[in-house]
């Protein structure tokens, strides 16, 4: 008998008997207010967005079926009543009833489930975070002859459901009364509903109020017509400032009719940074999703705010974020793409308000940039850039100079910067975030311009040589003053150059640097250690001091005669160009600095002394 065989004819296992999950209503309640949403004041969406589906599913089969929703606030209480499709007692079971169950998975309705702003069927279950006791009374519009039906529901998951007199609802719709929990009745508070109402629902569809107060403000104000473009922008500020508590620079429309998306970009009228996630407050249909949607816009578009409403995009179960997916995705890039049209449009037909953004947010411009070579190209007459011969743009900085130079940071531009100006060279601070980017990739966009790095050897190349048989007759004194910076790492050379103010200068580049950190790390390491890092002894360029011979100040210490003193000068002039160019100064160079100061008053005093 093969295996085949012997399997088939062992006796057949009894098949499980199918359990039902048992749901702990208050531990689901628990978990639904302290992890799934952000705050309890979520239920009053919850109620509005189950009033207005109701509605929307009645006006599907019914289109001049009233669209009413009506709240009406108690001493701890709350009523909500809307004109929607209702519910027989068979629905009450199959849908109140259950957990997880949608009303939007009712027959008839799926093929409008698009139209719902619910998409997880949670419900009135989020109606517990604040309240102990839910009572609902609705009546079918759907079978008109079936009696009204009442659930009532406690937060420990037990339920009652009856049939009601016809007089208890005579009209199709719902009335949901809510009871408030121990410590939940500010959030069931005449004053907070409305406030609340009026956050979530302010652009649906349908009239809405708490008690006689309107909460619907239609059109959305960047739907509504106005007398003349200042006249909106006027509106459309104070709507900003309303909203977000500042006064725009700017708005920016937001119509990509694809997506369903209508709305507004206010710009912001102060820096802030680009790392710095925006928060923009997006509807769903009417209903306001949320106001911290940090991925609606690419990161670059840092420098705006945004308020919108869509009936496409995907909310999270919590319906309190986008969900990440492919119309996001797209979204995102329709959205970019307008606002980096409206700055082309500054650039091409308003110059000063472009100038007035870009005093501001010009980092957001660069970033963008960067990887858009017709942005750049288009911001190349605008963009700010600090260089040798003041803030301008690369474009007429390259019309002034044949070379572009630049340097990576900032110390670097800062040693360079006053000689480099003097000797005619002009330099770009590229230092800052994005500056050093985009002036290596100016030629992609202005063919023909050369790019170059400044470094310590194109520096030193710039400056006058001095006279071989000067250099002669202060040989002593520069061997002097290489002895003594030599254990710092540092050569001494001598230029002419201007300005004659400054009578050294410190030049290093970063494999330099590196070298320098290198054998720091050296020195202070252990054996086995410091044999590694040994090992990784290059052969980069050394710091050097630059010795200016116009100075009179060296003209003078070169003629000292005392070899200690002379010591003393050349580590006080190092310590002084190293806190010229602004540069981090390490243990040694404190030392250093110390040492030289303590010299020369030493050298002060005594001299003060002998006369």
């Amino acid at each position: 008998m093969d295996s085949q065989t012997s399997q088939s004819s062992q006796p057949s296992l009894p098949s499980p008997s199918p359990h039902t999950f048992q749901v702990d209503l208050r531990g689901l309640v628990d978990l639904l207010s302290h992890h799934l949403y952000s705050s309890p004041k979520v239920y009053l969406r919850e109620l509005l967005q189950n009033a207005v589906d109701a509605i929307t599913a009645r006006r599907a089969a019914d289109p001049d079926a009233p669209a009413l929703v009506r709240l009406f606030a108690e001493p701890g209480a709350l009523r909500v009543e809307d004109s929607g499709v209702g519910l027989t007692e068979a629905d009450v079971h199959d849908l109140l009833a259950t957990i997880g169950r949608s009303s939007k998975r009712a027959e008839g309705l799926q093929e409008a489930r698009s139209d719902f702003l619910g998409q997880f069927g949670i419900g009135l279950l989020a109606c517990f975070v604040v309240a102990e006791r839910i009572r609902v009374v609705s009546r079918s519009a759907r079978t008109p002859d079936a009696a009204p039906v009442e659930w009532t529901a406690a937060d420990d998951g037990s339920y009652t459901v009856r049939t009601l007199p016809d007089d208890a609802r005579p009209e199709p719709g719902t009335t949901v009364h809510l009871v408030a929990r121990a410590g939940a009745a500010e959030w069931l508070a005449a004053d907070r509903v409305l406030a609340l109402a009026r956050d979530f629902g302010s652009l649906l569809p349908y009239d809405v109020r708490v008690g006689e107060e309107a909460v619907t403000d239609l059109p959305a104000p960047w739907d509504r017509p106005y007398p003349s473009p200042a006249a909106r922008r006027v509106a459309l500020g104070r709507h900003c400032h309303d909203l977000f508590g500042f006064t725009p620079l700017d708005a920016i429309e937001l119509d990509v009719p694809l997506a369903g998306i209508r709305g507004v970009a206010y710009v912001l009228p102060s820096a802030v940074s680009p790392a710095q996630r925006a928060g923009h407050r997006v509807h769903l249909k009417g209903m306001l999703l949320t106001e911290r949607a940090e991925q609606l816009l690419p990161d670059w578009a840092f420098f705006v705010r945004c308020v919108l409403d869509t009936d496409s995009l995907r909310p999270t179960a919590s319906r309190e974020a986008l969900y990440e997916d492919e119309t996001l995705a797209a979204v995102r890039e329709a959205l970019g793409e307008r606002i980096r049209s409206w700055l082309t449009g500054l650039a091409a037909g308003d110059p000063e308000r472009l100038a007035a953004f870009l005093a501001v947010h010009h980092l957001g411009v660069k970033s963008l940039a960067r990887h858009d070579r017709e942005m750049l190209r288009t911001m190349l007459p605008w963009l700010p850039f600090e260089t040798t011969d003041g803030r301008l743009s690369l474009e007429e900085f390259a019309r002034r100079h044949p070379v572009v130079h630049f340097t990576r940071t900032v110390e670097e531009y800062r040693q360079v910067a006053p000689i480099a100006s003097a000797q005619g060279v002009g330099v770009i601070n590229g230092g800052y975030t994005y500056d050093s980017e985009l002036v290596e990739a100016l030629p992609s966009v202005r063919p023909g311009t050369v790019v170059a790095e400044l470094d310590a050897d194109t520096v030193t190349a710039h400056l006058d040589a001095v006279d071989p048989a000067v250099e002669l007759a202060l040989a002593d004194f520069l061997a002097a003053a290489r002895a003594k910076l030599d254990p710092l790492g540092c050569d001494v050379v001598l230029r002419a150059f201007h300005p004659l103010s400054v009578p050294a200068l410190h030049l290093d580049d970063r494999a330099a640097r590196h070298e320098q950190a290198r054998a720091q790390a050296e020195e202070e390491a252990d054996d086995l250690w410091a044999g590694i890092l040994g090992s990784l002894r290059g052969e980069a360029p050394r710091a050097r001091l630059v010795l200016n011979h116009l100075s009179p100040l060296i003209r003078r210490i070169g003629s000292l005669g005392e070899p200690e003193l002379i010591g003393t000068a050349v580590e006080s002039l190092y310590g002084q160009a190293l806190l010229m160019a602004q540069r981090p100064l390490r243990p040694a160079d404190s030392a250093l600095l110390n040492r030289a100061f303590i010299g020369l008053l030493e050298w002060a005093t005594n001299g003060e002394g002998d006369r």
